[in-house]
């Protein structure tokens, strides 16, 4: 059974122990598993490896970055998808205390030059807690092969759709939103993609996406347009399993929600929802009539 991991109120308010950073409050103590797994019978597995926002308490010390800041840097409500997967996965920490996306010797870093300019850590995090969060890192990627392994065991070929979500208001709370010739509604990350072999999947998972409007208007589904590679675990996915495991990402705009203040489009996350049950049950059905052959 899935448990949803609810960030305490407590967490969720600037916190005292930042470095100067936030303000109010010390919140208290909190640590929460570090992910979530489920495990069900299917060949399709949704992750959701930025959704988490809570710190491991000992870190919080070395924190140099405000939390409303560090949020709007993470992919909140993107777990809200999960539960159209068979096996689903929710990282329940930040991405900035160990990041699933990026391989294990960049999953912690304290230079700016590496988190898009933001001072997230003071300089001083010691070496023994960058190690324990490298540490989970690697414990993560050990479960994931086990996983995806038992599953091209028994259905041979198995589609991960990995879950994010972009900003396109850069430019502040009354600015002008990005321009949207270039920042698609969904962009899909499909760059490790063999269209020989996954192409009608892709074409019609996409279809799917665009089959459910999003606040009265069909939603802009392109593929490959923000960003050359879906960062390090799609890559690895591929590396490891090539054709036995289709990889795509999914990018959100944050149109359902404002990225500044937090606040949630309810009506939207619920026709976004729709649309990915459609595409994912279109997967299906692309798999069903194409299987792979199982491991003996």
């Amino acid at each position: 059974m899935y448990q949803h991991d609810i960030e305490p109120s407590a967490d969720r308010k600037p916190d005292s122990d930042t470095g100067g950073a936030g303000k109010g409050a010390e919140a208290p103590a909190v640590e929460t598993p570090p992910w979530d797994l489920v495990i069900q019978p299917g060949p399709v597995m949704v992750t959701a490896i930025h959704a988490g926002h809570t710190i491991r308490p000992e870190l919080r010390p070395w924190l140099a970055i405000a939390e409303e800041e560090r949020l709007r840097e993470e992919d909140p409500l993107t777990d809200l998808l999960l539960p159209a997967g068979d096996t689903i996965v929710r990282g329940n920490r930040s991405r900035f205390e160990f990041d699933l996306n990026r391989p294990v010797e960049k999953a912690v870093t304290v230079d700016p030059e590496d988190t898009w300019g933001l001072k997230v850590w003071s300089s001083d995090l010691p070496e023994g807690l960058r190690e324990e969060s490298r540490a989970l890192h690697r414990e993560f990627y050990a479960l994931i092969a086990e996983r995806v392994e038992a599953m091209i065991a028994q259905h041979g070929r198995i589609l991960v759709l990995d879950l994010h979500s972009y900003n396109h208001r850069r430019s502040g709370p009354d600015g002008a939103p990005a321009d949207p010739a270039e920042n698609p509604d969904i962009d899909l990350g499909a760059t490790t993609l063999d269209r020989e072999v996954f192409g009608g999947l892709h074409d019609a998972f996409a279809a799917a996406l665009r089959s459910r409007p999003v606040a009265g208007r069909t939603p802009d589904v392109r593929t490959n347009v923000r960003w050359e590679d879906g960062g390090h675990f799609p890559e690895w996915l591929h590396a490891t399993y090539g054709d036995r495991a289709c990889v795509i990402t999914l990018e959100y705009k944050k149109m359902f929600m404002d990225e500044w203040d937090g606040t949630a489009d309810v009506l939207a996350l619920q026709d976004l929802r729709e649309g990915f049950q459609a595409a994912v049950a279109r997967a299906r059905d692309w798999l069903a009539d194409n299987p792979g052959r199982p491991s003996a």
